[in-house]
């Protein structure tokens, strides 16, 4: 059972990783820092929003328009946070 909780934990904070590369990456796109005709700068582009889209779409609708701020990865990555927390402190010492 401490495997499958090591690999929760892992995979969580792979998706944090993810979340703050999509966060970046948008804002060099929004800023045209990176050249969107580029095929690989377009191919992680598409990878970053398709991998984080699923869990970013349902936030943003529950939050109020902020004008352009999106804190909706904000929101996720404290809800990561919250869930590795849980996990360490509550769950793991049960099966050490």
């Amino acid at each position: 059972m401490l495997a499958l909780i090591q690999t929760v934990d892992l995979a969580l904070g792979i998706y944090w990783w993810f979340l703050i590369a999509s966060a970046i990456f948008s804002w060099l796109y929004a800023f045209n820092v990176v050249n969107s005709r580029n095929q690989f700068v377009n191919t992680i582009g598409t990878f970053l929003f398709k991998v984080t889209e699923p869990v970013l779409a349902p936030i943003r609708r529950m939050l109020p328009d902020l004008g352009g701020i999106d804190i909706s990865p904000i929101i996720v990555l404290l809800i990561i946070y919250f869930l590795r927390l849980f996990l360490a402190n509550n769950i793991a010492p049960y099966f050490y």
